[in-house]
């Protein structure tokens, strides 16, 4: 039996990513903030909010905003494939534990391969913009470089107040 050494590093454990495409550049979301990844279907479209808001969708009895995430970059919005989903995510607007929690869905293209890693394999690239606040540290991979997207920083203050304020609906 092998004696633990004090200076020795505790073992860290490795999370799990969904992977998924913008564009031609590859993405990661965490999968603990994952509630489910469902098929595309047809939503209800929204008026008075941002074209890259999709549209509601009616998840086990409850209203939940779908944002396209190819969209809300400036990109074309997701194509309609196989291979693109809806994941439901956990929301909450900031990162405080406090802060409530709300389902958003999300349409993702290619959200088909998972990544296992360490969190802090992601490291900050240096290039920072509050419109795009939402897409975080960098992991350098054989696959290329794959951005990590934090969902605190997906809405901006009013559009969030557009579509969680008003009903007070919560996770």
């Amino acid at each position: 039996m092998a004696l633990l050494d004090s200076r020795s590093k505790p073992e860290q454990k490795t999370q799990l990513y969904l992977l998924f495409n913008i564009g031609t550049d590859r993405y990661a979301l965490s999968a603990n903030e994952i509630v489910e990844v469902t098929h595309l279907r047809p939503l209800k479209q929204l008026l008075a909010v941002p074209e890259w808001i999709a549209g509601l969708l009616n998840y086990r009895q409850q209203m939940v905003p779908v944002l396209d995430l190819a969209a809300r970059t400036g990109l074309p919005s997701a194509r309609d494939k196989t291979s693109t989903r809806i994941v439901i995510v956990q929301y909450q607007a900031t990162e405080d534990i406090f802060a409530p929690v709300y389902l958003l869905g999300l349409i993702l293209e290619q959200a088909t391969d998972t990544l296992r890693c360490l969190a802090q394999d992601f490291h900050d690239y240096g290039v920072h913009h509050p419109e795009s606040a939402y897409l975080g540290p960098v992991l350098a991979h054989t696959q290329g470089l794959i951005q990590r997207i934090t969902i605190p920083h997906l809405l901006p203050e009013e559009v969030h107040a557009r579509l969680f304020l008003q009903t007070g609906e919560q996770a």
